[in-house]
Order: C-alpha cells, then structure tokens, then sequence
C-alpha cells in the first residue's frame, strides 16, 4: 500500500511559496508544487492565471461564508475536491471544457455531507452557490447526472498527470 504513495515524485511535495495580489494586497501563499499544478489546470480551463483563479475564489468565499480564514489550507482543499471531482466522473477530465460551463448542480447534488459541508445537496439548495460563482472557475459541475461515492483518500492518485 505505501509503495503507491511514496513512489511519488519528491519534487510534488516540496513546497512553493508564490506572492499574489488580493485586490491590491500582496499576500504569500505557501504550497506543494502538485497543489500549485492542480490550480493551475483548473485556472487554464478558464483561461485565468493562477492569481486571477485565486482572486475569484477568496470573492466567492468572502461572498458566501463572509470570512476567509486559512486560505492556504482552502486552496488545497479546493485541488483535492477538483481531482475528487474527476476522478468520480463529475467534472470531465478533458481540460479544454471550461469550469465555468458546467452546472454546479449537477456536480453538487446527491454529495455526501463531508463533501458539501452539510446535508446532502440537492439542486435547489446548491442554486444559491450556483448563483455566486456562475461567473468563474468555482463553479464547479459536471454533465454528469449519476451521484458516484466519494473518497478522499484515492482522489489525486487516481488521475494521471500531463506535465506535471
């Protein structure tokens, strides 16, 4: 079992430090490299930069929760749950589909509570999400209708890399 995990490349863990720009406010993020590769696939569906990525996730945030908190640990979370949602079908794997195109009720519905952060999703109550972030890449969704268990724990060894 560890083989598969410490097979990785020692380079994917290492961390990066990269400064980015909040609305005026230069900030530091501090990362693994895999985790700084994942956001960048996810702001290049949407044509975005990295930093213009993070920007309209900390507004999304904000706009939902009201407060941030640790940023870093979010941005992680945010590439666990994009591979996750790969892995099990509910965002396509080809890159070329952008974020912003798909339904985020399609992906929320049906998502176990660990997942959403509460009950289980339906569509009605991930509209108000929805609305939020149908301008960018935080609307995460897929096509797909079926609601396919989750695990964390096989989420970003399950998907192959390109480059990466």
């Amino acid at each position: 079992m560890c083989r598969i995990f410490i097979s990785a490349d020692p380079s994917s863990y290492e961390s990066r430090t990269r400064s980015v720009r909040l609305h005026g406010v230069v900030t530091s993020i501090r990362l693994e490299n895999l985790h700084w590769a994942v956001l960048e696939e996810i702001a290049g569906r949407d044509g975005l930069s990295v930093a213009q990525l993070m920007e309209r996730l900390y507004d999304e945030l904000v706009a939902d929760r009201g407060a941030v908190g640790n940023f870093s640990s979010f941005l992680r979370v945010c590439a666990l749950r994009y591979e996750s949602l790969i892995a099990n079908g509910r965002i396509p794997r080809d890159a070329s589909i952008p974020i912003r195109s798909l339904d985020p009720d399609q992906v929320l519905q049906g998502l176990p509570r660990d997942f959403c952060g509460g009950p289980e999703v339906t569509a009605s109550a991930s509209r108000s999400a929805a609305a939020a972030a149908a301008h960018g890449p935080a609307a995460w969704a897929s096509p797909s209708t079926g609601a396919p268990s989750w695990s964390a724990s096989s989420a970003i060894a399950a998907r192959p890399r390109s480059g990466a």
